[in-house]
């Protein structure tokens, strides 16, 4: 069971405080009050369901991989909780922080309750306007800092799916070299290579892992920008990798490129990308490591519905189903025995994965 523990249109801001619509991770307060519909955002009663508000990081839908994941989700409530109304942003490239503050504003203003944020990179925007509207609640996926009595922290062991993939990786390498491409060297993307290393050195010990980060910090275009992502991984594949994993949101389809063009092999990330990325390169990908945004924003959306809400920390691991691996394809078919092995070894402890990449 889960355990409490600890974004292709762009959203823009008009004049008069109108909204127009529109890939890759502290500790943390647990406050134990239920949430409740919120009628007074509005001004009436949400007898139909209520209006849910919610926030794209950089991609926003249809990048293939994280924000597809969370629409995914959304998109589930639509047919299965009887929502009232949806409203979609999406967070633009080299953006402030004052806009991140003032979609998530617009959208409480809106009477959209509940508003989810999706990504850490709305942590101080979301900690800020959660405050400001406290009969709204808020939830952000990857992101534990900012905490509030209306705030749900949907966190993730990103590092023990990717350890799965990081020994597919290396039980697949016929070169005994692989690589990772991060979005941005940020922890939780340090996350992923932290899993991907462990998981590769597992079996062989030996195995050299080459590793890229696409931009650093507070440059976050690294988790949209195919060309840096081809580029980085044509890189490792002309060194003599020939398995690369990326934790990049949009830029994996550059990786899925590169992989293509060098008769290699790619690992997706956050969703089955086998099946959600494009047609002439899904061929190319063994597996993704999936991060299940998707059941992270249904289930908080339910527990809504529900008047079942404990806003604070919830963590999807392995033992609760929050990461996987996918076998779409086939082509890890012959080693699932091994993973599964090692999964099984994951849930019951005998296998700590580092969340930190040494």
């Amino acid at each position: 069971m889960l355990r409490n523990r600890f974004g292709r249109l762009t959203a823009a801001v008009v004049a008069g405080g109108m909204l127009m619509g529109a890939a890759a991770c502290g500790g943390s307060e647990e406050p134990t009050t239920s949430a409740k519909p919120d009628a007074s955002a509005s001004g009436a009663p949400q007898e139909k369901g209520p209006k849910v508000g919610l926030a794209y990081d950089i991609g926003g839908r249809g990048d293939q991989s994280f924000n597809d994941a969370a629409a995914a989700g959304l998109d589930k409530a639509k047919t299965e909780l009887s929502l009232a109304d949806t409203k979609e942003l999406e967070a633009g490239n080299g953006e402030t922080e004052a806009a991140k503050e003032e979609r998530l504003r617009l959208l409480a203003q809106g009477g959209y309750n509940p508003v989810i944020a999706i990504g850490f990179a709305y942590s101080a925007s979301l900690k800020k306007v959660a405050a400001e509207f406290p009969n709204v609640q808020f939830a952000i996926v990857d992101d534990a800092a900012a905490t509030g009595p209306n705030i749900s922290n949907l966190l993730f062991a990103e590092q023990e799916g990717s350890y799965l993939v990081g020994a597919a990786a290396a039980l697949k390498s016929k070169k005994e070299h692989i690589g990772f491409v991060g979005g941005v060297q940020v922890p939780l993307i340090q996350k992923f290579q932290a899993g991907f290393y462990a998981g590769a050195k597992k079996i062989k010990p030996d195995i050299q892992i080459d590793v890229k980060y696409l931009t650093q910090p507070p440059d976050f275009t690294g988790f949209n920008d195919p060309a840096k992502g081809k580029t980085a991984a044509q890189g490792m594949f002309d060194a003599g990798a020939d398995v690369v994993y990326h934790a990049a949101g949009g830029s994996g389809g550059g990786v899925f490129e590169a992989a293509k063009s060098a008769k290699g092999l790619a690992i997706g990330v956050d969703s089955d990308q086998a099946k959600t990325a494009a047609p002439e390169v899904q061929g190319v990908i063994m597996t993704s490591m999936i991060k299940k945004v998707d059941v992270a924003v249904f289930d908080f959306l339910k527990g809504f519905t529900s008047n079942s809400l404990k806003p604070g920390t919830t963590v999807y691991d392995l033992k609760a189903g929050g990461v996987d691996y996918s076998t779409t394809g086939g082509q890890i078919d012959d080693i699932k025995a091994q993973l599964d092995e090692l999964k099984q070894k994951i849930v019951s402890g005998e296998i700590v994965v580092p969340d930190k990449a040494s």
